[in-house]
């Protein structure tokens, strides 16, 4: 088992891993370094004194159980996950250490619950993926509009991005994605995947102001559909994305994000906006925020930190929403997200 506060970064050094680094220090935690490439490691080691750099491979076990050795848990931010995931999870499992990772890949997510949910509960061991902006704080939110509900008829997520600069990271995923997928789009409808050739609804949603209603692209499927239905009753789990984020992502001339603050921050700014539906009854949780690689961080750091101090409610293979008391989760996200939830919750 692993002890105190260390806890291993797998794939540190990029985008998204340098805000988790960060959020870790802030809070107490001791970071790791790991990685593929040993120097972007050393860089980032380079940049604040005391940080242990561990390089390890995907494909060489024997240097992940080094990357891992006296770990408290392992964070991956390494995609794309349909690579990464599975070799780091079967290492932490060796560890006996508690895996958190970041991918928004729908698959890699699935197949994460199909191939690791029976051996992480017989281990009694924890592994959460999909803990970040798409995946993990949709379903946080659903949880917690939910309150005392047992199943509902559908769950709506729109996503009111202003825009979306693409890392280097989010377009391998999505290229893995679209090729597992032969090039189809997916929805969750009917109480299953259902993987489609026909475009998507072209659509309005009124999101709360000031934002207003807005031109959105409809079944614009994010990790939610596999988050949200693996602890919910739920047959219909529908995904929205503002048209000018869609382009954005779609363009490949669309640059990356780039810093606009002192923490490294873009000017990109979200809102998450959920309805949830059961017979004539209606419940909406609205999240606000800035940066959704920036606002990562904090969800991955706290989940890690209600881990390792026993503050889940299950183990196995689990959603943020199941694992986590989803109210709370949110409220302590207080510095970084602004949260409206039902009084339900």
């Amino acid at each position: 088992m692993g002890s105190g506060r260390t806890v291993a970064v797998f794939g540190a050094y990029g985008h998204t891993g340098r805000f988790v680094v960060a959020r870790l220090r802030e809070r107490g935690f001791v970071p790791v370094l790991s990685g593929r490439d040993a120097g972007r490691l050393r860089e980032l080691a380079a940049s604040e004194p005391g940080f242990e750099v561990r390089p390890a491979t995907v494909d060489d076990p024997a240097s992940l159980d080094r990357a891992l050795a006296g770990a408290a848990a392992v964070v991956n931010c390494a995609g794309p996950f349909a690579t990464t995931a599975g070799p780091v999870i079967e290492a932490a499992l060796r560890a006996g250490i508690p895996y958190v990772d970041v991918a928004a890949e729908i698959e890699a997510n699935a197949d994460t619950f199909a191939h690791f949910g029976d051996r992480a509960r017989d281990a009694g061991a924890v592994v959460v993926p999909a803990m970040a902006f798409y995946g993990g704080l949709g379903d946080l939110l659903v949880t917690a509009a939910m309150g005392d509900w047992t199943s509902a008829d559908e769950v709506h997520i729109a996503y009111g991005l202003d825009g979306w600069h693409p890392t280097a990271g989010t377009r391998a995923a999505g290229a893995v994605s679209r090729e597992r997928r032969d090039g189809r789009r997916v929805r969750y409808a009917n109480g299953r995947l259902e993987y489609r050739d026909d475009e998507p609804p072209a659509l309005e949603w009124s999101f709360p102001g000031p934002m207003g209603t807005r031109a959105v692209i409809g079944e614009f499927t994010m990790a939610d559909v596999v988050t949200v239905p693996s602890h919910l009753s739920v047959p219909e789990v529908r995904t929205y994305m503002t048209v000018e984020a869609a382009r954005d992502i779609s363009a490949p001339d669309t640059p990356p994000p780039a810093p606009a603050d002192e923490q490294g921050r873009s000017a990109q700014t979200f809102l998450v906006d959920v309805v949830v539906r059961s017979g004539g009854g209606e419940r909406r949780a609205v999240a606000r925020g800035r940066d959704i690689y920036a606002v990562t961080a904090p969800l991955v750091v706290e989940a890690v930190d209600r881990i390792l101090t026993g503050r889940t409610r299950t183990t196995g293979v689990a959603s943020a929403g199941e694992i986590f008391d989803a109210p709370g989760f949110l409220r302590a996200l207080s510095g970084h997200l602004s949260v409206e939830l039902p009084s339900a919750a």
